[in-house]
């Protein structure tokens, strides 16, 4: 008779080599395995548009998508139709590549933000808070809100001042030429206010302003003035001026003899604070960065 006992044991043995090989561990083998999207999101070593670090630069219609101005093919289409322009020429051929980090871009005349590290931040203020990155008796101030960007490595100042008991606009950011353009008093960029003062307002306050006022430090006057509303002994008035000399607006109004009770920043140029609401952060969109770039001539 056949040795049954060893004739199941053959059996056994093909069976066993036939499985299928047995599935790694995931606590002892997962981090030698290769991800199976490893290829998805790779950055890019090469092909048409060649590495980020190219020596010869990014192609421009790259450099537009990745700015999110528009699709890799919208913005070959843009640059057909001469609506770029780089370093102050239009640029019309498809493989123009430039340094996003010098590179100055422009679509319709706009200029756009095209390097990932440049940040725009809108603040409002609210009253109390210190105009400081740092306040070394322990008050709120601007810093404690972008404490952790700060601590990723983002190195951001404030443009400008507002006193503690100022609120509103108030700009963050670490694009170093567009802060020194909105602060240098040559570039005149306006900046709006609401202030509430004790009524009644005389009639010819307004052309007081725009004549111009002497103060200690010298004459000031404004872009513009007007009273936006009046009630229970005090007027909500509007002024824009674009001079940016400490506490200037409280010093000028109560040298006409209407001391400021409280006072909001609401715009710097073509920047509105909005409906955005007190002690929040926002990023600025597209067409403000571009807006602030025009009116300081970058």
């Amino acid at each position: 008779m056949p040795d049954r006992s060893r004739t199941d044991r053959s059996r056994t043995d093909r069976s066993r080599t036939d499985r299928a090989p047995k599935t790694p561990r995931p606590d002892k083998d997962w981090r030698n395995a290769p991800s199976p999207v490893a290829d998805a999101v790779a950055p890019n070593t090469g092909g048409v548009d060649g590495p980020d670090d190219d020596p010869r630069g990014v192609r421009l219609q790259k450099v537009l998508a990745q700015a999110g101005i528009a699709s890799r093919r919208a913005s070959e289409e843009l640059i057909s139709a001469g609506r770029v322009e780089v370093d102050g020429s239009v640029v019309r051929e498809m493989g123009r590549r430039i340094d996003p980090r010098q590179a100055v871009v422009k679509v319709d005349g706009a200029r756009v933000v095209v390097t990932a590290d440049l940040v725009h931040l809108a603040l409002n203020k609210p009253k109390g808070m210190q105009s400081t990155m740092a306040d070394d008796r322990g008050r709120p101030c601007v810093g404690d809100l972008v404490a952790e960007r700060v601590a990723a490595g983002q190195r951001l100042f404030h443009v400008g001042r507002l006193d503690a008991d100022t609120e509103g606009l108030l700009l963050l950011t670490n694009d170093g030429d567009l802060a020194h353009r909105l602060m240098h008093p040559s570039y005149e960029v306006p900046k709006s206010y609401l202030a509430t003062v004790p009524a009644p307002i005389p009639r010819d306050l307004g052309k007081r302003l725009r004549a111009g006022v002497e103060l200690e430090d010298g004459p000031v006057s404004v872009d513009s003035f007007g009273v936006v509303d009046v009630y229970e002994g005090s007027a909500l008035v509007r002024l824009v001026l674009h001079e940016g000399r400490k506490h200037v607006v409280r010093r000028l109004l109560e040298a006409v003899g209407h001391p400021v009770e409280r006072l909001v920043r609401t715009d710097i140029g073509p920047l509105r604070l909005g409906e955005q609401r007190p002690g929040s952060l926002r990023i600025l969109n597209r067409g403000e960065v571009a807006g602030l770039y025009g009116a300081v001539g970058l």
